[in-house]
């Protein structure tokens, strides 16, 4: 990006940068550098409540590309899902209803580092609870009670940058709050991490 007022670039952050002490317009800091968190702020009064769910402004220093997509995912008591990562798009989570066990595994540096060790994060997540995820980085919740989910996205569906990993693999090791959750075929179906780290060292997976 070029400054045309001052003639110089404009460079922004790497993800390394962006740690805890870079973290400002509302947001805080996780255990993964990048990943970030805000509390959403409610007003109410007699006659309900209003709460702002996102403005540009919070998540331009965040990520360069555009949220193009919205979804919301509803999810019942028990149900698991992950662990996802995608290449080229970052996720912007809100809670809207309900309590999410959050999983975090930073596979940024997994086809760099020879002897390797992911860095994961567990993350309680309620309502109004607002969680950036950069790309690259696996993510999964677990519902502990009924769960709605809105997310933004940076791409728009086109399944071709959809990967995942087995929600209970050993070398993450996440300590999720049950070891019997419901699962899709999907999610049921997904290898293990370290056969993921392989194919990202080969350059087996789109866009690594």
């Amino acid at each position: 990006m070029w400054d045309t007022q001052r003639n110089r670039a404009v460079t922004r952050p790497t993800w390394r940068e962006k740690d805890g002490a870079n973290v400002t317009n509302g947001w805080d800091a996780t255990p993964i550098a990048g990943a970030v968190r805000r509390r959403l702020i409610e007003h109410a009064d007699q006659r309900g409540a209003f709460s702002e769910l996102w403005r540009a402004g919070w998540t331009v220093s965040l990520t360069p590309r555009p949220f193009v997509q919205a979804n919301l995912s509803r999810s019942r008591p028990g149900v698991l899902r992950g662990m996802h990562f995608h290449m080229r798009q970052a996720d912007l989570w809100i809670i809207l209803e309900g309590h999410a066990t959050v999983g975090l595994v930073d596979l940024r540096d997994a086809a760099d580092e020879p002897a390797w060790q992911p860095r994961t994060a567990l993350l309680d997540l309620h309502r109004d609870d607002a969680l950036y995820v950069p790309e690259r980085v696996a993510h999964g919740f677990y519902a502990a009670e009924e769960l709605s989910l809105l997310y933004l996205v940076t791409s728009e569906f086109d399944g071709r940058d959809e990967h995942g990993f087995a929600w209970d693999d050993r070398l993450a090791a996440l300590s999720w709050p049950t070891q019997d959750p419901v699962l899709s075929a999907r999610d049921r179906a997904n290898q293990p991490l370290r056969d993921v780290v392989t194919r990202l060292v080969h350059g087996q997976i789109e866009g690594a």
